[in-house]
């Protein structure tokens, strides 16, 4: 039974199953969705590493720029925030906490962390700290709407990017897979609980909730998924045998 909630919970999460087939000429079937599914790291390791790190560098500067901008933040930025404002730590130190803990929740669901798990909360924490260094406070409402746009735009492109690399899920996703799994229920139900939860919580504590936030939650999933087949690693398909001279 847990298996086929397992299957189940992975077919939801992935884009579509490893087939390489070529679509014959003028069909009207559109080309199979992209697999995200976990790739050893030996594989095409170089290739893969700069794509995973970039991806995540550039979510965490995408965060970054959606807090200067000071018109609301995505669930989990609202509660890093919240945080923020009742301790001394930093907001990428506050996202690096949170991602270690929420690890800690990984065990009773028999999730295991792989490397794409711990470089995302090591680079998500490096880049949003930086990015907030880099970018101004107190702008104007027009270059502020600007930031808003833009960080929407790259944190979509950035999940595509480092998801795509197929290095494995970070604490929060394989937080929400795990979940599903022992539970039974549907990704889209555990993952709109966590968001409600997280965004709940930062709310009290005093993060930013705005228009911002309601963009990000309807904008960033078009966005990713409109990205997500530019960057899906593939792996090499099977090689073809050349025929050989048939043996007399």
């Amino acid at each position: 039974m847990r298996q086929d909630i397992t299957d189940r919970s992975e077919r939801e999460l992935r884009y579509g199953q490893e087939d390489h087939t070529a679509i014959p000429p003028g069909s009207r079937t559109s080309p199979p969705p992209p697999p995200l599914t976990y790739v050893s790291l030996g594989e095409r390791p170089l290739r893969r590493l700069a794509q995973l790190f970039i991806g995540l560098a550039l979510y965490g500067f995408s965060l970054a720029l959606m807090v200067r901008a000071a018109l609301g933040v995505n669930p989990w930025s609202v509660l890093y925030e919240g945080l923020e404002n009742h301790t001394t730590l930093s907001f990428g130190t506050i996202s690096a906490v949170l991602g270690v803990l929420v690890l800690l929740l990984w065990i009773p669901l028999k999730q295991r962390p792989t490397f794409g798990t711990v470089a995302n909360i090591v680079v998500l924490a490096c880049s949003s700290d930086l990015g907030l260094l880099l970018v101004p406070h107190h702008l104007g409402l027009p270059a502020r709407i600007a930031l808003l746009l833009g960080g929407v735009l790259v944190n979509g492109l950035s999940v595509a990017v480092y998801v795509g690399a197929r290095f494995g899920p970070g604490p929060r996703d394989g937080l929400m897979t795990g979940a599903a799994a022992a539970t039974g229920r549907s990704i889209r139900l555990v993952r709109t609980l966590m968001e409600i939860t997280v965004l709940a919580v930062g709310w009290l504590l005093g993060g930013s909730v705005g228009a911002g936030t309601a963009l990000y939650a309807l904008a960033v999933g078009p966005t990713t998924q409109f990205f997500m087949p530019w960057f899906a690693y593939r792996e090499p398909g099977p090689r073809r045998l050349r025929p050989g001279p048939v043996p007399k």
